[in-house]
């Protein structure tokens, strides 16, 4: 089988390039019809969450996509895709915009700021010590249910968890050259 990756907008090549690395085969998933295609494992990359949202449920991949999740189909997020996963938003975040919304998490959209608050961070992360962590315009997650287990923090705010088998993080692994979340993400 394959890992299906979405590709209708953010940096979804990076996280191709990383599983082709591990001997992953990827496809990309830009609409409705690539759904049909074989796949067992799903990346939602960073970019624009909004924008994301939205065009999951113009291109008819949204419910699709969600139902394969709940089914427990593993999923790694990354920043963006972490907000997509997020089963709510900060009050103050919350449009109404579409959102996949199968993790039990509160996400606080941009909570780093603008692209000037970008960051780097190097700490443990799912048991795995001085993992890298590239923030860009990052979310965090404000609160998790007990479901939820938190894996990582950065200056206390929580920047990774897991959830059966749905994999989230604030940060941008596929931005690095250390593969051990993507090798994390292939276990489950």
């Amino acid at each position: 089988m394959a890992c299906a990756v979405l590709a209708v907008q953010g940096a979804f090549i990076e996280h191709e390039q990383r599983l082709h690395e591990l001997g992953e085969d990827c496809v990309e998933l830009r609409q409705a019809a690539d759904l049909a295609r074989p796949f067992d494992r799903l990346v939602l990359p960073g970019g624009e969450s909004t924008v994301q949202g939205k065009l999951l449920e113009e291109l008819g991949m949204l419910e699709g996509l969600r139902a394969r999740i709940e089914d427990g189909m593993p999923t790694l997020a990354t920043c963006a895709g972490l907000i997509l996963l997020a089963r709510n938003l900060a009050a103050h975040d919350d449009r109404g915009t579409p959102r996949l919304g199968t993790m039990n998490i509160t996400a606080e959209r941009n909570a780093y700021g603008r692209q000037l608050g970008s960051f780097h961070a190097q700490t443990e992360c799912a048991g795995m010590p001085d993992v890298p962590m590239t923030f860009i315009r990052a979310p965090y997650i404000a609160k998790v249910e007990p479901s939820v287990e938190v894996l990582s923090r950065v200056d206390g705010r929580i920047v990774a968890a897991r959830e059966d088998s749905q994999l989230a993080v604030a940060f941008h692994p596929e931005l690095d050259d250390d593969l051990r979340m993507h090798q994390l993400f292939l276990q489950m």
